[in-house]
């Protein structure tokens, strides 16, 4: 910001010369109309002009010296006003430091709070990671929903929480063979119960959370994938899901897909459904790829809509295909062969 410049002062010597000047100036007049001007004349004319001569070179004298007082005042109110200009200029300039120093502080400030955000989610993720690895069901308990209150807090990390979820669900696991055979390791039947009831929490978290009806604790755009994974009880009731992967899944006891709305594409080639599984009113909004499924009991497909392509060859239904999909046979497969259904 660059300040007006003010005019030179008046110094006391020019002061001093134009007083001089304005005396010169007088008296010459006075001299001009004193003595020529009133040369031939006499008696009271004389007198009279003589001093209307004094009374005219007074009056130049007097109104040279106001011009001239009038002129510093002009200059000296110039001046205040100059000042007062620069003031607020550097007012306005000091107001535009001191915010342009706040919004960097603020930018600074948000950095920084941004930083102890992540590093907290980072400390948080980091310890129910190493709370899922450990031996003990209850410490495998606390990390699963500690991680579910960071998903829920920090929406930006949900699907990185899913997926945690579901490579958890996909490590190898054999389920407890109801009661305790004779002989059998209680240890190792214990064990097992436990991380069925590990498993089963993650399964419940995943239906809290993939149901858009609960808008406040719905996590949408939710991809799953759970190939290879064994899933008991398995159940989607009304749930909303982006895309997901079953393929050679193992889903042990009862399923439930009633409902369920798959976004885009949804994979269950080569997966097992040892017990009943209900597809009724499920809506496939992609490619529904059910390619060498077995069936071991019923399924069931009342009222399900498929928008988009669905895959079928060598699909197995132990008590024979649904009514609700007679079309199947109709279908035809990528490479434009009729699909198969067959039927043990």
């Amino acid at each position: 910001m660059s300040a007006q410049s003010h005019p030179r002062p008046v110094s006391g010597r020019s002061i001093a010369l134009v007083a001089v000047g304005i005396l010169l100036l007088t008296a010459t007049t006075v001299v001009l109309l004193w003595w020529p001007a009133t040369s031939g004349l006499t008696g009271d004319k004389l007198v009279t002009a003589r001093f209307e001569a004094v009374r005219i070179g007074m009056s130049i004298g007097i109104g040279g010296g106001g011009v001239y007082a009038l002129y510093l005042s002009w200059r000296r109110q110039r001046t205040t006003e100059q000042d007062l200009d620069n003031r607020e200029r550097a007012l306005a300039h000091q107001r535009d430091v001191a915010a342009d120093a706040k919004a960097h502080q603020d930018r600074m400030a948000a950095i920084t709070e941004k930083d102890g955000v992540e590093r907290r989610i980072t400390d948080l993720y980091t310890k129910a990671a190493d709370q899922l690895g450990s031996d003990k069901a209850p410490v495998r308990m606390a990390g699963l929903y500690a991680l579910e209150r960071l998903a829920q807090d920090n929406p930006g990390h949900r699907q990185t929480v899913v997926n945690v979820y579901c490579a958890y669900l996909r490590m190898p696991y054999d389920p407890p063979l109801g009661s305790l055979p004779e002989g059998g390791d209680l240890l190792d039947h214990r064990q097992r119960l436990e991380e069925r009831e590990v498993r089963r929490a993650v399964q419940r978290i995943l239906l809290l959370h993939l149901r858009p009806e609960t808008p406040e604790s719905f996590w949408p755009d939710i991809d799953l994938g759970l190939t290879g994974a064994v899933l008991i009880d398995f159940d989607l009731d009304r749930c909303r899901i982006r895309s997901s992967t079953f393929a050679l899944a193992t889903f042990k006891h009862r399923t439930n897909f009633t409902g369920t709305e798959f976004g885009s594409y949804v994979w269950f080639r080569s997966a097992t459904f040892t017990d009943d599984v209900r597809f009724d009113g499920a809506r496939f909004g992609g490619l529904a790829n059910f390619t060498e499924v077995t069936f071991q009991r019923s399924a069931t497909f009342a009222g399900a809509e498929f928008h988009d392509e669905s895959r079928w060859r060598d699909t197995r239904f132990a008590r024979g295909k649904p009514d609700e999909l007679a079309w199947v046979d109709e279908l035809g497969d990528p490479g434009d062969e009729v699909a198969e259904v067959t039927t043990a």
